[in-house]
């Protein structure tokens, strides 16, 4: 069984920089073929896809995100992570770490549905305030 497990701050600051960790088990995230994503969630604004990285290594961002986030891994911890800079209020949300296999067939902006994703995490709230 697959299983995803994010960890993050819980509390970010305005303008800074906040990271979140997803660590999978039951799979390794270089597996060919499969794509692993950070998601987002509002109440009220439905889910948002942020940005993956990819069994390779190589990365594909939402261009609502792209000039401020980084999705980086360490295969050694079988862990990716999620970087997004400039926080502002806006940002505060439930993040979700999830895997499909897809590639670039992405929704850009609100829309994005579970029933793409085949496994996915239990969220992590961040809520960015002063």
């Amino acid at each position: 069984q697959v299983q995803l497990r994010e960890s993050g701050p819980g509390l970010a600051t305005p303008s800074q920089t906040f990271s979140l960790t997803c660590t999978v088990s039951g799979a390794s995230i270089t597996t060919d073929y499969y794509y692993w994503s950070w998601l987002r969630q509002t109440p009220g604004k439905g889910l948002e896809w942020i940005g993956y990285i990819g069994y390779n290594g190589a990365t594909f961002y939402s261009p609502y995100f792209k000039s401020r986030t980084r999705i980086s891994r360490d295969t050694s911890k079988n862990q990716f992570t999620l970087q997004l800079s400039s926080a502002t209020p806006e940002d505060t949300a439930v993040y979700y770490c999830a895997r499909d296999s897809r590639g670039a067939a992405r929704t850009f902006g609100i829309g994005s549905q579970w029933s793409e994703y085949d496994f996915r995490g239990q969220g992590t709230q961040v809520t960015v305030s002063a």
